[in-house]
């Protein structure tokens, strides 16, 4: 009979350790040992390496093109990288209702409508509940074919038989290998079925898509080795209670990681938005003081978003500040730029910053923007709702280059926009302005003269 083993494993890293301890010693998270039994068997330590290779010499190796097949959804195949890559193993995570049970699905039926055979394996719903839904979107497409499954043995005997060109697992959290007795979910349990598909992927050469649980703090749940594991990792972002999602990157072995794609939901499941910067500056209202457009890049692409600041007399010692889509300490470096370097006593001012829409910003891009929403309410004067504002500004008040300006300023004149104030180093290598108004700042006194009058 099979030796029983107990050992605690860390939730987090995937470490293991023969006694259980406050804090783990490999990532230093506290209380992430999970204790599990794990019964050796010998079919569970299979070899994925399968046939031994030669080590190779980089210049005689051959330069396979990787082919890629289209979801059907250009967002999508802008964030994988220009399509699906054969034998690739993506992961989609996101919050419960995100949609990411709906988007495989959507792309199950617009690959199947191509002539390609999908196996949609799920673990937590019946294959009469996917049906409903998917007539519901209106998926009729004959090519997707459905089971409830749980094993990933089993799994592996379907993928067998059919060889599909598409595999959707929904999800993996769900999903156990008979020959590990610890409960789907567990840590060994997770590792074990990715290893699994991981190895279905390479081998046939089956582009795999993963649904990942998320936990509390928005991370995807299971050892962190998981993400390591796969080849992509796609996180939806969002509010369920908005319309509005957005596809993000963060690992892509074929791809960039900076690229996102912006969906809507609906009744019949999740629409592309073209043009998210209409999208997001859609209800902005005239004449409001502390509001400013500014020109981000995610990505390769450019998008204009609107930066809201309030600021209102406090009625305590200690005066609040709040921040939204931005980083907090960069609202606090910039707001002590004013009070230095443009003479604004903030001191006695509560201070609230927001992106609408849901966006969040990363770049020193939108530092001017930021700065002028915030002296625009300060000051109330309205900031001209025709006027986009771009730059970096630094800690003596100056105004700083930043990358990408031509495609900034080509989205904020696609738009109808009149003026841009882009920084004064960009100005001279500003080739194509797209006839709009472009004007040069040196420093924060210089474009709050433009745009407030001092």
């Amino acid at each position: 009979m099979a030796k029983i083993r107990t050992k605690f494993v860390c939730s987090e890293c995937g470490s293991e350790s023969p006694k259980w301890m406050g804090k783990c010693p490999e990532c230093g998270q506290w209380n992430t040992l999970v204790e599990e039994v794990e019964q050796r068997d010998s079919q569970a330590q299979q070899s994925f390496a399968g046939i031994l290779s030669r080590p190779e010499s980089l210049l005689d190796i051959s330069e396979d093109i990787e082919e890629r097949l289209s979801t059907g959804s250009y967002e999508l195949d802008r964030v994988l990288g220009g399509g699906i890559v054969k034998g690739s193993l993506v992961l989609v995570g996101g919050d419960p209702g995100i949609g990411k049970s709906t988007l495989l699905l959507q792309i199950a039926n617009n690959i199947g409508n191509n002539g390609k055979k999908v196996l949609y394996v799920s673990g937590e719903e019946s294959t009469a509940q996917i049906k409903l839904r998917a007539f519901r979107m209106g998926i009729r497409s004959g090519n997707i074919f459905l089971v409830s499954e749980n094993n990933t043995q089993n799994v592996d005997i379907y993928v067998r038989d059919m060889k599909p060109d598409i595999l959707v697992v929904d999800s993996i959290q769900t999903m156990y290998n008979p020959a590990i007795t610890s409960a789907p979910g567990s840590v060994s349990q997770v590792r074990e079925a990715t290893l699994g598909l991981m190895k279905i992927a390479k081998q046939d050469g089956i582009a795999t898509f993963i649904v990942g649980h998320v936990t509390k703090q928005g991370a995807i749940a299971g050892p962190r080795v998981l993400e390591h594991m796969v080849d992509t990792v796609l996180y939806f972002e969002g509010e369920t209670h908005m319309s509005y999602r957005v596809l993000r990157a963060v690992k892509n072995r074929y791809g960039s990681t900076n690229e996102i794609g912006i969906f809507e939901m609906g009744d019949k499941g999740l629409t592309e938005v073209p043009n998210p910067s209409e999208m997001l500056l859609s209800g902005r209202m005239e004449g409001a003081t502390g509001s400013c457009v500014i020109s981000a890049m995610e990505g390769t692409r450019a998008m204009l978003v609107e930066v809201q600041a309030l600021l209102s007399h406090t009625g305590f010692g200690v005066p609040r500040r709040n921040a939204t889509g931005v980083d907090y300490n960069r609202v606090a470096l910039l707001m002590a730029v004013l009070e230095k370097r443009v003479g604004m006593q903030l001191g006695s001012s509560d201070s609230y910053v927001n992106v609408v829409g849901g966006i969040k910003l990363n770049e020193p891009a939108a530092d001017l923007g930021i700065v002028a929403a915030i002296a625009s309410s300060f000051r109330d004067r309205e900031i001209d709702g025709s006027t986009v504002i771009i730059g970096e500004v630094g800690l003596a008040g100056e105004v700083r280059a930043v990358n990408f300006v031509e495609k900034r300023v080509n989205e904020a004149a696609k738009l109808g926009f009149k003026r841009c104030i882009i920084p004064e180093n960009n100005l001279s290598r500003l080739n194509d302005k797209s006839g709009i108004e472009v004007l040069g700042v040196s420093n924060v006194n210089n474009m709050l003269d433009i745009v407030i009058g001092g």
